[in-house]
């Protein structure tokens, strides 16, 4: 982990193994997303959840509310004929709560494919996600794909 990561997160490095239940709700809110589960993510997501995904193209903008941040996640999958993935490499959790979950995007759609790295700010409260902040490591990539 690099210097920027480690003060995104408060300096704390320890493996999520070893951390509270923030970094195991992302983990679930993860294999949720990649298998489609919309029963668990809506158990782990707040009803008011806001979830933020920056660039140029439609994909891009601020949803609120679970059925809007889910037609998002639908989109992703949909596109992409469902090669659409986000592989979880990392979740690291500060003294305070706040949740990072490093991973690599993969998918293909009209003959363009997606490899990028991505992190994303949790915030999380009374044991539910209600916060998710998308920060792309090649945003013109992410971009690119999209258009």
């Amino acid at each position: 982990m690099n210097m920027t990561t480690a003060a995104a997160v408060g300096n704390r490095t320890a493996s999520a193994a070893a951390m509270g239940g923030n970094a195991e709700l992302v983990r679930r809110g993860y294999a949720a997303f990649n298998a489609a589960d919309i029963d668990t993510l809506t158990r782990i997501m707040d009803k008011d959840v806001s979830w933020h995904t920056p660039g140029r193209t439609s994909i891009g903008g601020t949803r609120k509310g679970q059925q809007d941040v889910f037609a998002q996640f639908g989109r992703y999958g949909g596109e992409t004929g469902g090669t659409f993935r986000a592989t979880l490499l990392d979740v690291y959790e500060s003294d305070d709560g706040g949740v990072v979950g490093l991973h690599r995007n993969t998918g293909e759609r009209n003959g363009k494919r997606l490899d990028v790295l991505c992190c994303i700010v949790f915030e999380a409260k009374d044991g539910r996600i209600v916060s998710g902040r998308e920060h792309f490591f090649d945003l013109y990539a992410w971009d690119a794909f999209w258009a």
